[in-house]
């Protein structure tokens, strides 16, 4: 099993939003794909707190599929699928499958700034096609508000994210916004998180 520290700070407060957000749709069973689900210790605790979604983990690397794995075995969730392999930045038919419409919700967390523009238009591009009408795509990260990136601290975070990959970086919400628009999708809500992270929760129209 992997274990990421950042993951361990920030699980309750996405989970807290998580439910807020799906609170009430909590008389159905809801299916959601998760991108880039790393450790897997979001997606176990997420199934524990809402027994009412079932989950989908993804992740390019075999390491994280594999660490997943691990956790949905230890922890004896019935509610979260074995990972797929899925890489965001392809066009939504190859998404392991996943027919049209398909999903009532889509998580992406730290995906954004650590990966590039192309996977960006691969997420909007695949949510516009696999959610379901009204369904939400969340994010989860540090984001340029207006094409600005504040305060100084989030300037050094996307300077080290260039040094590790040129096409890495900040997103901004408003490319954000219109991608989503281009996908059938609004941005809905802007939450403000911990250490100035934000969960953008867009929907399906």
């Amino acid at each position: 099993m992997l274990l990421s520290p950042q993951a361990e700070r920030n699980c309750e407060a996405l989970c807290t939003v998580l439910e807020d957000v799906l609170e009430d749709q909590s008389h159905r069973q809801l299916f959601a794909l998760e991108l880039g689900s790393g450790t897997g210790q979001h997606v176990i605790r997420f199934a524990l707190k809402m027994p009412f979604v079932t989950w989908q983990p993804s992740d390019i690397k075999e390491e994280s599929r594999d660490s997943i794995k691990a956790y949905i075995a230890a922890a004896h969730v019935m509610t979260v699928l074995p990972p797929v392999h899925l890489d965001a930045s392809q066009p939504w038919e190859k998404w392991a499958g996943l027919p049209r419409y398909s999903c009532d919700v889509i998580v992406a967390i730290n995906l954004l700034q650590y990966s590039s523009f192309q996977t960006a238009q691969g997420v909007f591009n695949g949510a516009g096609q696999i959610l379901r009408q009204n369904g939400l795509l969340i994010t989860y990260g540090v984001y340029a508000m207006n094409g600005t990136i504040t305060p100084s601290c989030n300037e050094h975070l996307d300077e080290e994210l260039r040094k590790m990959n040129p096409d890495w970086g900040l997103p901004d919400t408003d490319v954000l916004r219109q991608l989503a628009y281009g996908n059938g999708m609004r941005m809905e809500r802007m939450i403000e998180m911990e250490e100035f992270y934000k969960c953008l929760i867009f929907r399906k129209l």
